[in-house]
């Protein structure tokens, strides 16, 4: 009887291994489609407008100054 015992806990482990595994690859790939990304950011632009490319730098004047 020790020996059926053993071989179910094996086969029980081993179905425990790969359920977790299974697990942490659907967690993985939920991660990797709802992950956010360089695309979800949007910039405002100097008259309130929405767009996807970063604002150039601009350098002040002397005008801007005083």
């Amino acid at each position: 009887m020790a020996k059926s015992q053993a071989t179910f806990m094996k086969k029980q482990l081993e179905k425990n291994r790969q359920k977790k595994k299974e697990d942490k690859a659907q967690r993985k790939q939920e991660r990797k489609e709802n992950g956010t990304g360089a695309d979800d950011i949007a910039y405002v632009d100097e008259f309130g407008n929405l767009t996807s490319t970063p604002p150039t730098q601009k350098q002040k004047s002397a005008d801007e100054d005083q």
